[in-house]
């Protein structure tokens, strides 16, 4: 396979995340649209509105230059005094306007480009194997598709807006400044030059603590996250002080990044006002100078100053404008780690789609191991015949699951291949091959729905009847109807207001209803009190025959009633055959069996 090797940092990055890091923020920012066609879609409308918005901003200071120099002379000029200033009215009430069209279709394509981006997040991070995603905490996880996208949106709608506003700001005001008085203008610009050549070494500054911003929020809502969802554990062990700590914790980690990262922008602000004050200072001194020898016209003069407003405040809204870029460019390149970390158990181009139909497996000499660790499956050879019922058995750690896993392509191995039906398992489409081949796992997961809709999960075009069919067949309509609401019954958040064991009855239904050619139960009964054990494997018998069925269990009741018996110590199957004849010989299912069945009668 192309299994991920690397290991993660110590942040808790993926290398993906670590790659994203590396880039300079105007190659986050280049790559991140690339992948959001919509943020550029009419862009160039958006821009002309935003010149037409920001010139439109100087109509004030050339109204009142051409009033005190044309204007107010010996004889007040009343009609053009009174036409100037209706022109300019004019102009500040097109300006407004523009300034809303712009506003509004900024809104749209970038809301567009960001919903394209979550959902591009949320099916690459659904489509990362189970060994990749067990690198990340869920909540970290979570964070990059929501919150991260959240701070590029703030940006995007309203720093993005403002540096379109302010850049185009900057220029008109330069020019006008020049045309006016280049002297003047020079001057400016020294003042600020050294500010303008400092600002990309406190950019990467700002860079580097926005990015640890992220990841301490991330921290935060994957300790929240697990602690809700562990709230009955940690109830129950009487740990609500511990997690306490540990969430506060978390808090502090991520106030102290946030004001390191606050002091950091903070500090600039004062530095621009200094600036401008001294700038401000030097123009009017200069201006005066100017004035005297007749090189500025008074007029000139105010409307220069009206115009270094206009030049100054695009610096003073840097500092906000940079804050919230760098905190969006710190999402970007979380997400951006995630876009970038290869999707190692992918969906084949071209794959084939097998038919439906009694189904065959072989393992070819798979090997496989976890990154980073020792190999936990050696070498396994196995044939499984169509139309039988095999269990797998083994002591805790001896590759069972890994097994499991491997045969639902849920990870794939690091060495040999498994075959279904004479294809490699890695060329099979995925619709193909979960349709064929359906794990009921031993959490028994349920969605916050309905009964009836968790069961007809795997299959949505199921109907009530279909369902009501599905529950009689397998015996447990005297469980349903003993619900509150039978099949209309609210299951809650992961199956919360129903029973382990009841989790586990409605992830079998899910299964028989999706009819597959292969049913693979880990652990399937491992949750079930013995009386629904009894009732299970009733059922179970009639779900599995006419059927391939591979089961993972430690009771080995599911061994006795199995075609063949597959048993793993130490990532190798070290035996195989039938129940009977297995239990007769010395060796590890003997031993298992013997152990098993002392529990059995002790308890």
């Amino acid at each position: 396979m192309t299994a991920v090797t690397e290991e993660t940092t110590a942040t808790g990055e993926r290398p993906g995340g670590l790659q994203a890091a590396e880039r300079t923020a105007l190659e986050t920012v280049r790559h991140g649209l690339s992948l959001s066609p919509e943020f550029r879609r009419g862009l160039t409308g958006t821009l002309c509105l935003a010149v037409l918005a920001t010139v439109g901003k100087v109509i004030v200071p050339v109204a009142v230059q051409q009033v005190i120099d044309r204007g107010l002379g010996d004889t007040p000029d009343l009609p053009f005094i009174r036409n100037a200033t209706l022109l300019c009215a004019v102009a500040v009430l097109l300006t407004a306007l523009c300034g809303y069209l712009m506003n509004v279709r900024l809104y749209k394509s970038t809301e567009a480009g960001l919903a394209t981006l979550r959902g591009k997040g949320f099916r690459h991070v659904h489509d990362l194997s189970v060994l990749t995603q067990n690198t990340e905490r869920r909540g970290a996880l979570v964070s990059r598709v929501t919150s991260d996208v959240d701070q590029i949106s703030t940006f995007m709608q309203w720093g993005g807006l403002l540096v379109i506003v302010s850049l185009g700001q900057l220029i008109v005001a330069t020019v006008l400044m020049a045309v006016y008085s280049w002297q003047l203008t020079l001057l400016v610009w020294v003042c600020f030059l050294p500010l303008v050549i400092a600002l990309p070494r406190f950019q990467r500054l700002v860079s580097r603590a926005y990015i640890r911003v992220r990841e301490r929020t991330g921290d935060v809502l994957s300790g929240v996250s697990e602690a809700v969802v562990g709230s009955a554990v940690i109830r129950a062990y009487g740990s609500e002080d511990r997690t306490s700590t540990r969430i506060d914790a978390a808090v502090e980690e991520q106030r102290k990044a946030q004001t390191r990262a606050q002091q950091i922008i903070g500090f600039t602000f004062p530095i621009t006002e200094l600036v401008a004050s001294i700038a401000i200072a030097g123009v009017v001194v200069a201006g005066v100078a100017l004035g005297v020898s007749g090189s500025i016209s008074p007029g000139r003069l105010i409307a220069f100053l009206f115009l270094i407003t206009l030049f100054i405040s695009p610096l003073q809204t840097a500092t906000e404008v940079l804050n919230e870029a760098q905190n969006a460019i710190a999402g970007w390149r979380r997400i951006l780690g995630v876009l970038d970390t290869p999707a190692d158990v992918a969906d084949p181009e071209n794959g084939v789609t097998l038919p439906r139909g009694p189904i065959s497996v072989e393992f070819e000499n798979v090997g496989f191991a976890y990154p980073g660790g020792a190999p936990v499956l050696h070498d396994v050879a196995v044939e499984l015949a169509p139309r039988t019922r095999v269990a797998v058995v083994g002591e805790t750690g001896s590759g069972k699951t890994t097994f499991a896993k491997l045969l639902t392509r849920l990870m794939d191995p690091t060495s040999g291949r498994i075959l279904v039906d004479g294809v490699d398992l890695r060329n099979v489409r995925f619709s193909s091959l979960r349709e064929r081949i359906v794990m009921v796992p031993q959490d028994g997961f349920l969605f916050d729905s309905s009964l009836a809709d968790n069961i007809r999960f795997g299959r949505p075009s199921a109907t009530l009847d279909d369902v009501r069919r599905a529950v009689t067949e397998l015996g447990l309509s005297d469980w349903v109807e003993g619900l509150p609401a039978g099949l209309d019954t609210q299951v809650g958040q992961r199956g919360e207001s129903l029973s382990a064991g009841e989790r586990q009855l409605v992830a079998l239904a899910r299964a028989y209803l999706a009819d597959p050619d292969l049913l693979l139960l880990d652990e399937a009964t491992s949750a079930v009190d013995p009386a629904t054990e009894v009732r299970l494997a009733r059922a179970l018998d009639g779900v599995t025959r006419g059927r391939t069925a591979v089961s993972i269990a430690h009771r080995l009741s599911t061994a006795q009633a199995a075609d063949e018996v597959l048993v793993f110590e130490h990532g190798r199957i070290v035996q195989r055959g039938p129940h009977a004849v297995l239990v007769e010989e010395p060796g590890v299912y003997a031993d298992l069996y013997a152990s098993w069945t002392s529990a059995t009668h002790s308890s």
